[in-house]
């Protein structure tokens, strides 16, 4: 039995590994040069950057995946747990800090509105119950059509997910300060949503990243899909590198291969980890199509983003290991990224500040700080060098601002990344970096199908499936693929 992967992201490592511990030769193909997908890496003058994911949260999950293969995450990297978890500015005037120590939030809450503690409580009472709902009922399973969303447990359980309620409106519902709807409605931006668009049931969230905690593997994300990838080597998957599928291989319905850059190669089954409307639009015939180029058209893309990685020779006490700078009309800043009549480059944007040598020494020279720099922007809008450098400019000028010093003149290195470079390097669908928002709409069935709907042997895993977006979900999505195949060829 043979499976081609196409794209070694965290999805084609997983599934590769997963399907090679089952017995079958897998073989990879990926068109750039190294392994991880977004979660590539950066260097120069002594400073790594990881270019794309930086949080580890839901260690849970991580665990689950190592089991599969009788491992824990141990016997691959560190896990630290960050305190703080995360460093929050509100516009010019303040910032706080959310702690590893839930009292120390409690605390915080109650300084920003009255019985503020009691309320954060009860929230996360909640967000912990759809999230152990979530993890035990809805995420690890498939959805192909609508009846596999209406098995009894979910019958009943489902009316606690306030599925069609959006999720500001239920967190105004619970706080009244603006201080503490922004701590527990930044978070949708993992999933590339906006409060007023993302259903409420995604207050989960809140439970993953204050109760559960933020978490950093030294070396950084790098080395999570570096682990994947050696595991994955040792069951005896192949990786072909700097060799793009230009073609996916049929006769009549049935998917019997790949032609890439370098020549043909024949396959039992196809799983395609690149981005999805790429790989349907671009490598699969029109008649095999599952989705139209209509289709794609009308889909909610979850944000792209200007990403500066920039090396400072000096370490800045303003920064901790993750920081937030949230301006105060952040509701314009959503309505600039979603709405297509809107999308424009920010006026006022709200971004993201990692800076990893806060907790890991290798990330920078002594003394020194690597800073990621991330600024949502809207999928499909202009992208030139001339506008992209500007735009740094007003950012710094913003951070200067914030933390009250300029950072520019301790620049060493600089690299920004943005729309046109998702499009060169990941084949992303208008440049988003993400992929698809988690709508109602986009949800569990609502995603692009794991398997094609035209031919019985091509999958698909990554952040376009079910669950969606974030490296715990695509590991999720991997996972159900693999045991898909492995079922339905008795393995």
């Amino acid at each position: 039995m043979k499976v081609i992967v196409i794209g070694s992201g965290f999805g084609g490592l997983s599934a590769a590994a997963l399907l090679a511990q089952k017995g079958v030769d897998v073989k990879v193909f990926e068109k750039n040069e190294s392994p991880g997908g977004r979660a590539s890496v950066h260097t120069d003058k002594g400073y790594t950057f990881d270019m794309g994911p930086s949080w580890y949260l839901m260690p849970d999950i991580f665990e689950r995946f190592f089991s599969r293969f009788g491992k824990t995450t141990e016997d691959f990297f560190e896990l630290k747990r960050l305190d703080p978890s995360y460093r929050m500015y509100f516009g010019a005037d303040r910032s706080v800090d959310i702690h590893s120590d839930i009292e120390e939030n409690y605390r915080l809450f109650d300084s920003f509105e009255d019985d503020g503690a009691e309320k954060l409580k009860r929230y996360l009472e909640s967000a912990k119950e759809k999230y152990e709902l979530a993890v035990n009922e809805l995420l690890y399973h498939d959805y192909e059509k609508l009846g596999d969303m209406f098995n009894r447990r979910l019958m009943k359980e489902g009316r606690k997910l306030n599925v069609f309620q959006n999720l500001d409106k239920f967190v105004s519902k619970h706080f009244e300060s603006k201080e503490a709807k922004r701590v527990v409605e930044y978070s949708i931006g993992f999933l590339g949503g906006a409060p007023n668009n993302t259903p409420s049931f995604y207050h989960m969230m809140s439970h993953i990243d204050i109760t559960m905690g933020v978490f950093y593997p030294e070396g950084g994300m790098r080395k999570v899909a570096d682990s994947i990838y050696r595991l994955s080597e040792e069951l005896g998957v192949e990786y072909c590198f700097n060799e793009p599928v230009e073609e996916i291989m049929f006769e009549g319905d049935k998917a019997v291969g790949v032609r890439t850059s370098q020549g043909t190669y024949e396959a039992d089954i196809v799983i395609v980890n690149a981005d999805y409307a790429h790989s349907e639009m671009d490598l699969v015939p029109d008649n095999l199509r599952t989705y139209s180029e209509k289709y794609w058209k009308k889909r909610v893309l979850a944000p792209s983003a200007l990403v500066a990685y920039v090396g400072v020779n000096k370490k800045f006490d303003a920064f901790d290991h993750h920081t937030l700078f949230l301006d105060d009309d952040w509701e314009e800043g959503f309505d600039q990224l979603f709405n297509p009549k809107k999308a424009a480059w920010p006026d006022k944007p709200s971004y993201y500040v990692n800076v990893p040598s806060r907790t890991d020494t290798t990330a920078a020279p002594e003394g020194c700080d690597t800073l990621f720099i991330l600024v949502p922007l809207a999928p499909g809008i202009e992208d030139t060098e001339a506008r992209r450098d500007a735009f740094l400019e007003k950012i710094l000028d913003d951070i200067a601002v914030k933390i009250g010093e300029d950072i520019r003149p301790y620049i060493e290195t600089k690299r920004i990344f943005a729309l046109e470079d998702f499009k060169d390097r990941y084949n992303a669908l208008r440049g988003t970096s993400l992929g698809l928002a988690h709508t109602l709409l986009q949800t569990a069935i609502w995603r692009p199908a794991h398997r094609s709907k035209k031919s019985p042997n091509l999958y698909y895993t990554g952040g376009y499936t079910h669950p969606g977006i974030g490296v715990p979900m695509v590991l999720i999505a991997s996972t159900i693929v693999a045991d898909r195949i492995s079922d339905e060829l008795g393995l």
